[in-house]
């Protein structure tokens, strides 16, 4: 078993809980209230701020120059790719960029960011591609899962999002990532792994929380 497969066997049933959430199952049908939906994509563009700046972090402790760049290129698609996604549905909404990132985070958002910055600025190269995982991986894992039967009708109100992550490009991610995680595992050393297997868990769990916190919308309660 690959190292990138035993990180996700540990966290297996949280990720099995994600493809019956109630947000993840209502956004593949279509039923999704398009407030839930707002709510959560304002926040995704928050939290693809700080994971642009963990693959940045990824670029500088790279052990060989080829997983730098590809690093500074993950960083960048982050910001164009995925934003451009963002902004989409914020001129839908009349939002502007600037109107969208000065949204202020969601506790659950602000916590899981955090837990990746600290991982980057503590980490290994190693250690800040596992604390990313997750959410590389699962958007796929959930991508290919609500298009198993094929591509969404064009009237459905989140086609865009999920043919996104549900492609073969952004699968690609994820497989590079694991790639690089398994290369890098095969020379950790013990407490290494133990802090990847930790990263690992706790992103999982905080992917799930993201939806949570979407479907509840939720506020600071103080």
């Amino acid at each position: 078993m690959s190292f990138s497969d035993h990180l996700r066997k540990l966290a297996q049933s949280t990720w099995d809980s994600q493809l019956t959430h109630p947000f993840v199952v209502a956004l593949g049908n279509g039923t999704l209230p398009e407030r839930k939906f707002k709510y959560y994509i304002l926040q995704d563009a928050r939290f693809l701020g700080d994971l642009s700046r963990v693959f940045a972090a990824g670029a500088v402790r790279a052990p060989e120059s080829e997983s730098a760049l590809r690093f500074a290129r993950l960083a960048e698609e982050t910001i164009t790719v995925e934003r451009s996604l963002h902004e989409n549905y914020g001129k839908r909404w009349k939002m502007t960029a600037k109107e969208m990132s000065s949204v202020p985070m969601a506790p659950t958002n602000y916590a899981y960011t955090r837990h990746m910055l600290t991982i980057a600025h503590t980490g290994s190269a190693a250690e800040i591609t596992v604390v990313a995982l997750p959410c590389a991986w699962i958007y796929c894992v959930v991508g290919q899962h609500l298009l198993k039967n094929g591509p969404p009708s064009t009237k459905h109100p989140y086609r865009d999002w999920l043919m996104l992550y549900g492609s073969p490009e952004f699968a690609e991610v994820q497989e590079w990532m694991r790639k690089k995680v398994d290369q890098w595992a095969k020379t950790a050393g013990k407490e290494e792994k133990k802090r990847m297997e930790k990263s690992f868990v706790l992103s999982s769990r905080y992917e799930w929380m993201f939806w949570e916190m979407a479907w509840k919308e939720e506020e600071w309660p103080v």
